[in-house]
């Protein structure tokens, strides 16, 4: 079958990729659309290490099932932590952080630019059919905006700052910002930052915004190493800072300001599949704008390249 494989070394589309093969409990899915992503980058540039199909969010079509519980028909989307089920954390009712997970496209399991995907059963969601293929490769980035208000108990009477205006940034402040009572994005890109204010979303230019360290909560989602030391320079003390970027290069950090001004930190990944699906199944959040480019399969290569391109915000690989 047709996939984008990265070796460790260069990404390549292949036509000889071996089809995958479901064991019990699994579903093989034939992805319509993917999306690519922040961290799809980060591999490329050594993140985790990881060789084989890249890719995570998709939205696919369940081919068959194995098992007792082949999970749902039709339109889907899939988690990207596959659980075993077994150590103390699947126990603890945490799959997420399960002791020996692989994820799609990122650590130990081919991701999903390719023709066809094999996810367990119990990692699949049904989509609507109000929700489109384009709203719908949105669910897992969607998720992971949502897991902030699962990790933070954000007020109307907080004050909250978004440092990023990518893709993650962007759908992280239309969540959060039904919650704050006040928001604000910072990025460095004009186009991006005017796309957040048509949503109604207070921005500014990270060149020209001076931080007070009076914010309530920072959310860090530039996807860089300096992201973590501007978001502690802009909470407050006792404040609470969320990490939401993944990188591959390491960075020196002072983390004497978290001790002295008693800053609680909230790493957060993965979220809530069922509250992303419903707010794009009752059009609460759109997320359809924030595409800038789509290309086929065979030209996988070339979409890597545009989506590390800034000015772009969200490429799709039209894959069906």
């Amino acid at each position: 079958m047709r996939a984008i494989i990265f070796d460790g070394t260069e990404a390549t589309v292949r036509d000889d990729w071996p089809e995958p093969q479901p064991r019990d409990g699994e579903v093989l899915l034939a992805v319509r659309v993917a999306g690519v992503c922040r961290t799809d980058l980060e591999v490329l540039a050594g993140y985790m290490g990881f060789s084989g199909v890249m890719g995570h969010e998709f939205v696919g079509e369940v081919l068959n099932g194995t098992g007792a519980d082949a999970g749902p028909s039709g339109r889907v989307v899939a988690e990207i932590n596959c659980p075993c089920g077994a150590c103390d954390m699947c126990r603890r009712g945490a799959p997420n952080h399960c002791r020996t997970r692989p994820v799609l496209g990122i650590d130990r399991h081919d991701g999903v630019f390719a023709e066809r995907v094999v996810v367990p059963a119990g990692s699949v969601h049904a989509v609507p059919e109000t929700v489109s293929d384009e709203a719908a490769v949105f669910v897992e980035p969607l998720a992971a905006a949502f897991r902030i208000l699962e990790q933070v108990a954000v007020t109307g009477e907080m004050r909250v700052l978004v440092l990023g205006d990518g893709r993650l940034g962007q759908l992280i402040a239309r969540v959060l910002s039904r919650r704050a009572g006040e928001l604000m994005l910072v990025g460095r890109h004009a186009g991006k930052l005017a796309l957040a204010g048509a949503h109604g979303i207070t921005t500014a230019r990270a060149d020209a915004f001076e931080s007070a360290a009076d914010a309530d909560v920072v959310v860090d989602a530039t996807g860089t190493p300096q992201g973590f030391t501007t978001a502690l320079a802009a909470v407050r003390p006792q404040g609470t800072l969320v990490l939401k970027s993944t990188f591959a290069a390491e960075g020196g950090l002072n983390l004497a300001p978290v001790v002295v001004d008693e800053v609680t930190v909230v790493g957060s990944r993965c979220g809530p599949f069922d509250r992303a699906i419903e707010a794009l199944a009752t059009g609460r959040i759109d997320p359809t704008d924030l595409v800038s480019a789509r290309f086929a399969l065979s030209e996988g290569v070339a979409a890597l390249e545009a989506a590390g391109n800034r000015d772009n915000l969200k490429v799709l690989i039209d894959v069906a």
